[in-house]
């Protein structure tokens, strides 16, 4: 048995192994490094390209652009290189053990879908799909596979984050009715489609950067691809994931997705500076009407980014909140507060920095002397290294992809709800809007032929 399906057979057994107890296989596979392959290692693939060598075996990197790549080829001269994850997987074959993918969300789907059904563990930075179809798919597949799975929203792993969902979980906030989550930057607003043809770089491979967006020539400014919903996910992926994910959590939103749950539809409708179907609103208010769930009672989550003195909704959440946000102009002016969340209960209330890796009970006199409730949440030796330990036969990573995949769901239904009017019906069950076909068709993409999920 070699070592690649050493590790497959151990993460897919249910029981003892034939040849040696499963104690004593994940012993075996603990004391291994797992071999990795990167997929983007340039911007933020280079988180990747930094943590990862000390943990595990970075056996591969694959870019399509030579030339940002170029720093990280030079620092692993020995991992085989690429341009395509297809051909990476296939030429690796059994000498990898999983990926990371870290590219522009347009991609992230096909590389995940992929590389799961080559059976790679696979950790996909956020936001997790470019599209809701896509969510609903890689939760799937993952399911299927049976591969280790985990989203690239960090703070997951935080004791802060853990701690949080522990105390919602044993009402320390009372009932908690109200959420107020936030991003200063907002979207580019409209902006002109780029139609002038540009000499494309020798060291960047087009076809491969447009992954299965439609054909367009090439043109430097789609490279500011934050800018353009064909590839981005506006600051609700970007952002969203990391500062909702207590809320998702915390409140139990995902039991909406479960089987067996009692209702699973919910509500939700946008307000917008401007309908940009190219582009994402200078300014979003996105409001989110959820059911109870068990013993939590029904909860509105209101999502606001960017146009903030248009819309008028940083005043009133200052008041919540008690003080100022830190905006530059504010506290201690470092903008501490360009991201963050307000969860509203009928005892207290709660805040959370944007990355969920800093939380404090409010009012903080009310809570001098506080003793937590006993921890229920494993707490973890890191985000990257859980999933490393589910890879090898451990648990599940806690942001797997049968619980961020909803959470992308939730968070990527606020992009379709900016670009129609009035409010959407969305059946987590059947992963449909009910009331408005517009909306629904916007919950997944045509590819364009040569690429599919």
């Amino acid at each position: 048995m070699n070592r690649r399906r050493f590790l497959r057979t151990t993460l897919a057994a249910g029981g003892g192994l034939t040849l040696m107890g499963r104690a004593a296989a994940r012993s075996y596979a603990a004391n291994e490094r797992v071999n990795v392959g990167l997929i983007g290692v340039s911007g933020r693939g280079t988180w990747f390209v930094d943590c990862m060598p000390g943990i595990s075996n970075v056996v591969a990197m694959c870019d399509v652009n030579d030339y940002r790549a170029k720093k990280a080829y030079e620092a692993h001269p020995k991992a085989r290189k690429f341009r395509d994850f297809r051909k990476m997987l296939d030429e690796m074959g059994d000498g990898l053990d999983a990926v990371t993918i870290a590219v522009p969300d347009n991609t992230h789907a096909v590389a995940a879908a992929a590389a799961m059904r080559a059976g790679k563990g696979v950790l996909c930075e956020k936001p997790l799909t470019h599209d809701v179809y896509e969510a609903r798919r890689m939760r799937l597949i993952g399911h299927r596979t049976k591969v280790a799975t985990q989203m690239g929203n960090q703070g997951t792993a935080s004791g802060a984050f853990r701690r949080a969902v522990d105390l919602l979980w044993t009402g320390v906030l009372g009932e908690v009715r109200e959420v107020y989550a936030w991003k200063d930057g907002g979207g580019a607003g409209e902006r002109p489609i780029p139609i002038e043809q540009h000499n494309c770089p020798s060291t960047l491979d087009w076809d491969l950067w447009l992954g299965p967006a439609r054909y367009r020539p090439y043109n430097s400014r789609w490279a500011e691809w934050h800018t353009w919903r064909d590839f981005a996910t506006g600051n609700l992926g970007n952002w969203a994931s990391h500062t909702l994910n207590v809320v998702f959590k915390g409140l139990r939103l995902d039991e909406l997705w479960k089987d067996g749950a009692g209702v699973h539809t919910f509500n939700l409708e946008a307000k917008v500076t401007g309908t940009h179907e190219a582009t994402f609103p200078r300014g979003e208010m996105i409001k989110y009407e959820f059911p109870a769930r068990g013993d939590m009672p029904p909860v509105t989550v209101n999502w606001y980014n960017g146009g903030a003195q248009a819309m008028g909704w940083r005043e009133p959440l200052e008041e919540k909140l008690g003080r100022k946000l830190d905006w530059g102009d504010a506290g201690e002016k470092r903008w501490d507060d360009h991201a963050g969340v307000l969860l509203v209960g009928s005892k207290s209330m709660m805040h959370s920095n944007g990355h969920n890796t800093v939380m404090t009970l409010l009012p903080q006199k009310q809570f001098e002397g506080f003793q937590d409730p006993p921890a229920t949440l494993p707490r973890s030796r890191g985000h990257e290294r859980e999933w490393l330990d589910a890879v090898k036969g451990g648990p599940a990573a806690m942001s797997n992809f049968e619980y961020s995949g909803p959470l992308a769901e939730f968070l990527l239904l606020g992009n379709v709800a900016t670009l129609v009017e009035g409010p959407i019906e969305f059946d987590a069950a059947r992963c449909g809007i009910t009331n408005n076909d517009k909306a629904n068709a916007l919950l997944r993409r045509e590819y364009r032929e040569g690429w599919k999920l």
